[in-house]
């Protein structure tokens, strides 16, 4: 576990719903081994001094909603520890039908403490959500409303 080495007097509590995509958008994640997945994911997250709220998904794409504690670990040092290294948890325990790998870059988008519940309760309901609704469409909804610039072309990519 790696110390978390917090300058005195600083204390941060920071939500971040995070959204990424299996390559290619690829549905390799199985309810097989899914909630190990979430529980491997957990664990690098907690071990880097922060915390796991909601992580739910499809096959093809996860969130994850976090509370970040440690100030001295950037976001972007964390996703690419929490993708990388479950990533290569699911390919040496070869529990995916093909190698497996996350898309390069992610969402993130900040929310406070009076929308944790319903973010969460989003999270853990994606099955029930995507039966009507499409992740592409639903990401780029989400952009909207954050008031995301975006270019199509560095959208998720989509199944081919």
């Amino acid at each position: 576990m790696k110390e978390n080495k917090t300058t005195p007097n600083t204390f941060a509590r920071i939500y971040i719903h995070t959204v990424f995509t299996v390559k290619n958008r690829d549905s390799l994640i199985s309810d097989l081994w899914r909630d190990r997945l979430y529980s491997y994911m957990s664990s690098i997250i907690s071990n880097n001094g922060n915390n796991v709220i909601a992580i739910g998904g499809m096959p093809d794409h996860l969130h994850i909603l976090l509370s970040m504690h440690n100030t001295t670990i950037p976001l972007s040092d964390l996703m690419r520890l929490v993708k990388g290294d479950s990533s290569r948890w699911i390919n040496e325990n070869k529990l995916s039908v093909r190698r497996f790998g996350w898309q390069p870059g992610y969402g993130a988008f900040s929310c406070g403490p009076k929308d944790i519940d319903v973010i969460a309760n989003y999270i853990r309901n994606q099955e029930k959500h995507h039966a009507n609704k499409k992740f592409v469409d639903e990401y780029k909804q989400l952009l909207i409303r954050e008031g995301v610039k975006f270019d199509e072309k560095f959208i998720f990519y989509s199944i081919e």
